[in-house]
């Protein structure tokens, strides 16, 4: 079974958005999920908010194809009552961060993927950068 990795918000603008300086890592992440050797596993949440800063810059029809090509590589984790519940008591400063850990633990996610690992200091699963992760497993 391959390895589930959840990836953060910030993440997968860095993708969808091709952003510099940190594309080029990401889009090694994207390729080893098209050859299944990775799962890519990202929250509702995301999709809502790269489409929100998708569509400032590339329009809302191109922000959508990127997000229902993006959708063919990842799995949607669920957001339910209970994760809620555990992001509102849970010890994380920023709530929305608390929803990303507890889906990425709901679904069973082996590693955190993001820029910000100050954000997941109480995470109890690895948390890495996207070209940490890449050199760890080369």
């Amino acid at each position: 079974m391959s390895k589930r990795v959840f990836l953060d918000t910030n993440i997968v603008l860095d993708l969808l958005g091709e952003r510099e300086p940190f594309y080029n890592s990401i889009a090694q992440l994207a390729t080893l999920a098209d050859q299944k050797k990775i799962e890519i596993i990202v929250s509702p949440i995301s999709f809502a908010t790269v489409n929100y800063f998708l569509t400032k810059f590339d329009g809302t029809s191109v922000a959508k194809e990127k997000l229902r090509k993006f959708k063919v590589l990842c799995e949607i984790s669920k957001i339910d009552e209970t994760i809620v519940e555990k992001g509102l008591n849970s010890d994380f400063v920023d709530f929305e961060d608390s929803l990303q850990y507890f889906c990425a633990v709901d679904s069973e996610c082996e590693i955190i993927i993001t820029r910000n690992a100050k954000d997941f200091k109480h995470s109890l699963i690895p948390v890495m950068s996207a070209e940490e992760y890449i050199k760890s497993i080369i």
